[in-house]
């Protein structure tokens, strides 16, 4: 059966599909995605249950094991070259940090559903916005293992919990990690203050240090209160892509991204999540750590996972590479049938 689940929530059975972000105010639980690029798809769901456990995944679970390299859109010495060309848009002053990515991939059997990835996700690096998404009829094949939250909607109360900084341990994190932090936070102010009210917009919490398998994060959280009338549509206009996996100015990173990342990020970077409009809330998350299928243009069915890092001034290519890496080992070697893996990935 078709069915989407966010942690405790299950969502089951496909009434309607829209590519219009108007339609999340009017009425109905929506699982949505938005990729990185913009390309909107939100499906309106039969039933909801909340407070439903995860199915308990065991070692030899339907997940086909994918040996083998990953293909990467960007090699090492492209990916350096990137940080070196961020670093000199930096000293020309055309931006002052740009979240560089790339985007690894393997080949998929047919058959294979990404409910059983999200389920060894689920046991293997358990995460706080974690999302499974299994809709191919809408296009939608997901598995998310987010740490960060896009935006969250409880009323007209809106949250974001920006992530910049990670290290594999807190003693690695530098001051490059928490000036970054606080560039972005600033930059997420900015984003939610055309649809909040005058004066509600506040930082809840900075740099605060999240520990998660493999790895630790700096999060904080901005806040703000919607203003009247103010819908989704408004919201996405102001607040898309997130700021943490984009850059600052927001205008002149995207314009780094397209000119330095060789392919789409597609979901990656974009907003996975779901959105109640009968009872005013929603949850999204950043599309890190997310795995998608897809289809190339040879007709071979591909499986899909981006990483990246942010590039500042202060950025050393080989330690971005490396960080790269870092995010990435662990989730590929879940997918690839084992347990975390550490060392290059995709290189």
């Amino acid at each position: 059966m078709a069915e989407a689940r966010f942690g405790s929530v299950l969502a089951r059975g496909v009434e309607a599909v829209s590519h219009d972000v108007a339609d999340l105010d009017r009425g109905g639980f929506w699982v949505v995605v938005r990729t990185f690029e913009g390309a909107f798809t939100a499906v309106r769901m039969a039933e909801v249950r909340r407070g439903v456990p995860m199915p308990r995944a065991e070692p030899d679970d339907d997940w086909p094991a994918l040996r083998g390299e990953w293909r990467t859109s960007l090699d090492e010495a492209a990916y350096r070259a990137g940080v070196d060309e961020v670093r000199r848009r930096v000293a020309a002053g055309t931006v002052y940090q740009v979240n560089l990515c790339r985007v690894l991939e393997h080949d998929l059997p047919r058959a294979a559903s990404l409910a059983a990835l999200g389920r060894r996700l689920a046991r293997g690096n358990p995460a706080p916005h974690a999302a499974t998404i299994d809709l191919p009829e809408a296009g939608l094949e997901v598995a998310c293992a987010s740490p960060e939250l896009f935006l969250r909607r409880v009323g007209d109360r809106l949250t974001s919990g920006p992530i910049k900084g990670t290290a594999r341990t807190a003693e690695g994190l530098l001051a490059k990690d928490y000036a970054e932090n606080v560039m972005i936070v600033d930059l997420v102010r900015n984003d939610l203050a055309p649809v909040c009210r005058p004066g509600t917009v506040e930082v809840g919490a900075l740099c605060r240090l999240e520990e998660h398998p493999g790895l630790v994060h700096l999060v904080s959280e901005v806040t703000g209160r919607l203003r009247p009338g103010v819908g989704w549509s408004e919201v996405m206009a102001a607040t898309f892509p997130p700021g943490s996996v984009s850059g600052a100015p927001k205008h002149t990173a995207l314009q780094a991204i397209a000119d330095l990342e060789p392919v789409p990020r597609g979901p990656y970077c974009g907003a996975v999540g779901w959105v109640d409009a009968d009872r005013g809330e929603a949850s999204l998350a950043v599309g890190i750590r997310t795995f998608w299928a897809a289809r190339r243009d040879d007709g071979r069915r591909v499986l899909r996972f981006g990483t990246g890092a942010g590039i500042t001034w202060g950025s050393s290519a080989a330690a971005e590479w490396d960080e790269t890496a870092l995010k990435a080992a662990r989730l590929v070697g879940l997918a690839g049938g084992g347990r975390a893996r550490s060392g290059r990935v995709g290189a």
